[in-house]
C-alpha cells in the first residue's frame, strides 16, 4: 500500500487528487494542512501544521512514498498583499520540498504554471519560476512539475475573470498553441497520480500535451 500526502487538499486540484485516491485506490492518504477538513474515511489521516515551523513540518512530512503539493492563493484572497501571497505560493512549497529532502521522500509532485520563469516581469509567473528553481535543486529522487494553463473546474471561491475565461477560452482553444490551452483540473490531478506510480527519477516538467 502506497502512502500519499497532499498539501493543498482543499483546493481545486488537491481536492481532485484526494477524491481520486480515496475512490479509486487502496492507498493510505494523509492531508497536511493548516486546519482540519473533517473528512471521514478509514484510509485518511489529517495532520495540522504551522508551515512557518520547519521542524514541525519535517515531522509531518515523514514516512510517505509520494507528496503532492497543490497549494496556492490569489491576490484577492490576501487583499493585494504581495508578501502574504509569497508566503503561500513560494514559502509553503519550498518548505515542503525541504522537508521531503530531509526525510528521504522518493517523490514530490507539485502544481506550477505554464510560463513560470524566475526572470519574468510578471509577479505571478516569477514566483512560480522561483519555486520551480528552488525545488528542482532539492535532493529528491523524482520531482514532477506540472505547468497547466487555465484550470477548468468549479472552485469553492468565485473568480469573475476566471469564470469568464472558462466560458470563452474552450471555444477558441483549438486555435491556441497546445501548451496554453485550458485544461480540466481533474485531468491534472489524474496525471499527477499516474506519474507518481511510475517510479520515475529526475526532474520532469508536464504541460498540456504530456498531462493528457
Amino acid at each position: 500500500m502506497l502512502r500519499y500526502a497532499i498539501v493543498g487538499a482543499s483546493g481545486l486540484i488537491g481536492g481532485f487528487i484526494l477524491q481520486e485516491l480515496l475512490d479509486y485506490s487502496d492507498a493510505s492518504v494523509t492531508i497536511v494542512g493548516r486546519r482540519m477538513l473533517g473528512i471521514r474515511n478509514p484510509r485518511l489521516n489529517e495532520r495540522v501544521v504551522d508551515f512557518t515551523n520547519q521542524d514541525m513540518l519535517n515531522d509531518a512530512i515523514n514516512g510517505f512514498d509520494v507528496v503532492f503539493v497543490a497549494i496556492g492563493t490569489t491576490q484577492k484572497q490576501v487583499n493585494g498583499d504581495l508578501a502574504a501571497y509569497r508566503k503561500v505560493d513560494y514559502d509553503i512549497p519550498v518548505s515542503v520540498a525541504t522537508a521531503c529532502a530531509s526525510n528521504g521522500i522518493p517523490a514530490l509532485l507539485f502544481v506550477s504554471s505554464v510560463g513560470a520563469n524566475s526572470q519574468s516581469g510578471n509577479f505571478y509567473l516569477r514566483i512560480k519560476g522561483e519555486v520551480e528553481d528552488r525545488i528542482a535543486a532539492r535532493s529528491i529522487p523524482y520531482i514532477g512539475i506540472f505547468q497547466p494553463s487555465l484550470l477548468l473546474g468549479d472552485r469553492k471561491t468565485f473568480r469573475l475573470g476566471e469564470r469568464i475565461s472558462q466560458i470563452l477560452l474552450p471555444i477558441v482553444s483549438p486555435l491556441m498553441p497546445a501548451t496554453y490551452r485550458p485544461i480540466a483540473a481533474s485531468a491534472v490531478a489524474k496525471a499527477m497520480i499516474r506519474e507518481a506510480k511510475l517510479n520515475l527519477r529526475g526532474v520532469k516538467r508536464y504541460t498540456f500535451s504530456s498531462i493528457l
